[in-house]
């Protein structure tokens, strides 16, 4: 037998670590990686740029519950992949990120694609290494997994120069492999901290249960029990909607304003208290407000307002049931203040507002009215009860508004841009769910069906994005990626001509802005008078984004109407090939740019979840 070259290693090694799928872009010296993988059964996904498949293997990271890995090519594909480094860190997705590099013994002379990339990313990963001989390419790809995946999961980086990758071991024999890696311990929290805790809640006037991305992640489901004996309304953020369903009668999301309002002890589960929550600070919060955090990441424990002296330091699905343990026979007493009662009148008022809002026909389309009929059609479809759809969501209005719009009932079903609020995750989410969940070109479900906790009913699920038309931009190419490898999922471009907004709703005055910017005789006057051109936030006149559906062998709807958003919703769901549905809404109107959670109360007013629309009274930002 022919002594194993260093691409064999690492395909073997991360085959043994039991990785099943590679998001990437190949190229000199690491498609030999690649081909090798693919020849022990790991299937490789190969996408149109590298900032995509990082953020794939990132958020695959967090639906599999085990590291996704990306390989890329050393120097620009390095760069190209920080985003996917960046995003593992600030969200904690369990991520390795492998690259290749120049030959050792050309460093420093000026290599192709050469580029120090351990000392680069050293101060952004948990580990950056590179292993020296080709011996040691089992145990440093090991180490990397293993600390990317324990603890507070983040990012791993290996560097792979080219000779390691095309040398030959010397010996015929494969270097010896690690043990398998078991799943990351689970801390449990100390007892008398908790019990100290449990008094605190049983004391509580004015409970809150705020459910983070982290709970989701940490398959947590005693959550549901703690709720349910413990009758404590719950506030889930943007990702952690799911782990309880979102049709649950403790659900305070349709009146998040007031229940942070009058919140006065607050149980932070696998959540922190950044700009997501509003630091913890008033006016959203009371200035009397306790903070209880529950947290894997010791670091974080007592950030910003949270109470280090009633931090927790533990794993939620270890920690919840010893919280449970706590306070049995014990249930919050609504009758002790005016709380639940305020909550319930701030979610009739919100709801009604909502569904004003979505029965409004007007023509251009409101965000809120197209996204209600897709939400109408999709849940005849499939109703959010059965677990069967998917939703990633990017753009600033899109996607504040869609989180009220689109239920689900189980965890991880719910994907968007996250603590970094970063656009351009949209695509490679969605490429990364499909394959988590549905597998590829296999009867076989995904990863992320493993175990069958807390996914549906169903095995196979559809993944429908609903993506703001800027944020689209950053990786609509990765459409061609979704066809080449069979996948139908269901995009929706929510067209409003630009960044936030638009400039014009119709053609006619576009074009004239757009001369007004092309022309080199633009003067003071022309500003003074509004004529100043385009804005920087500015996008072309409603692009045919369908037809790059259609280029690709897929399929390209156009809708304006409800109607033929509810006809284009159907025809996609059932067209078996991706799809994008191009919907035209109106520009909305120009004001401050920020996005709906970082409003000020007094704009927010009472405080339904979702941002009021632009051009209707509102000013969240529009994407």
């Amino acid at each position: 037998m022919a002594p194993p070259t260093g691409a064999q290693i690492v395909a073997r090694t991360l085959r043994g670590l039991g990785v099943t799928v590679v998001f990437g872009i190949v190229g000199i010296p690491v498609v030999e990686v690649a081909e090798e993988a693919i020849n022990l059964g790991i299937k490789f996904i190969g996408f149109r740029n590298e900032q995509a498949a990082g953020y794939a293997a990132s958020v695959y990271g967090y639906l599999t519950g085990r590291p996704g890995v990306c390989l890329v090519v050393g120097g620009p594909g390095v760069f190209h992949a920080i985003p996917g480094i960046g995003n593992s860190s600030v969200n904690a997705f369990p991520f390795l990120l492998l690259a290749g590099s120049a030959e050792t013994h050309l460093t420093t002379k000026g290599a192709f694609q050469e580029l120090d990339a351990i000392s680069f990313l050293t101060p952004h990963a948990k580990l950056a290494v590179r292993p020296p001989t080709l011996d040691a390419i089992p145990d440093a790809i090991h180490n990397a997994y293993r600390t990317a995946w324990y603890g507070r999961p983040g990012p791993s980086f290996i560097d792979l120069p080219a000779d390691i990758i095309q040398g030959t071991l010397h010996s015929s024999k494969n270097p010896p492999q690690p043990s398998p890696l078991p799943s990351p311990p689970k801390p449990s929290a100390d007892e008398a901290t908790l019990f100290k805790v449990a008094q605190l809640i049983k004391a509580a006037r004015s409970p809150l249960i705020v459910i983070g991305k982290g709970a989701a992640y940490a398959r947590a489901s005693s959550i549901t029990t703690l709720i349910t004996q413990t009758q404590i309304p719950f506030l889930p953020t943007p990702m952690g909607k799911g782990v309880l369903p979102d049709s649950h009668p403790l659900n305070a999301a349709s009146a998040r304003s007031t229940a942070l309002k009058e919140a006065d002890i607050v149980l932070l589960l696998g959540a922190r208290l950044n700009w997501i929550l509003h630091f913890g600070l008033p006016p959203k919060w009371s200035p009397h407000v306790k903070f209880i955090q529950i947290d894997i990441d010791p670091s974080t424990l007592g950030s910003n307002t949270a109470d280090p002296a009633l931090a927790i330091h533990g794993d939620l699905s270890a920690v919840i049931p010893q919280l449970q343990a706590h306070l049995s026979n014990w249930h919050y007493n609504s009758d002790v203040s005016p709380y639940i009662s305020h909550l319930q009148s701030a979610k009739q008022r919100n709801l009604a507002t909502a569904a004003k809002k979505a029965s409004d026909t007007t023509l251009p389309l409101t965000h809120s009215a197209a996204l209600s009929a897709i939400e109408r059609t999709l849940h005849a479809l499939s109703p959010p009860e059965e677990g069967n759809i998917v939703y990633v969501s990017e753009g600033a209005n899109t996607m504040d508004i869609s989180r009220s719009i689109f239920p689900v009932s189980y965890p991880r079903l719910r994907l968007d841009a996250g603590t970094h609020a970063t656009m351009g995750v949209g695509m490679g989410y969605a490429i990364a769910a499909h394959i988590a969940y549905n597998g590829l070109g296999s009867s076989q479900p995904g990863e992320a069906m493993a175990g069958g906790e807390g996914v549906g009913k169903r095995e196979r699920k559809k993944v429908v994005c609903l993506e703001g038309d800027s944020a689209f931009g950053f990786s609509a190419m990765e459409v061609e990626t979704m066809a080449r490898y069979g996948m139908d999922v269901l995009i929706f471009v929510i067209n409003n001509g630009g960044v936030y907004h638009g400039d014009a709703d119709d053609k006619e005055r576009w074009d004239a802005l757009q001369q007004s910017t092309l022309s080199s005789r633009l003067s003071p006057s022309d500003a003074v008078e509004g004529n100043q051109g385009l804005r920087s936030t500015s996008l072309s006149f409603n692009t045919s984004y369908h037809h790059l559906a259609t280029m690709v062998g897929g399929l390209g709807l156009e809708a304006r109407t409800i109607e033929e958003v509810g006809e284009a919703t159907k025809r996609g769901w059932q067209s078996g090939k991706v799809c994008v549905v191009n919907v035209i809404v109106g520009k909305g109107e120009g004001g401050k740019l920020e996005f709906g959670w970082q409003a000020s109360a007094k704009k927010q007013g009472a405080g339904e979840e979702r941002p009021k629309e632009k051009g209707k009274g509102g000013r969240g930002a529009r994407l």
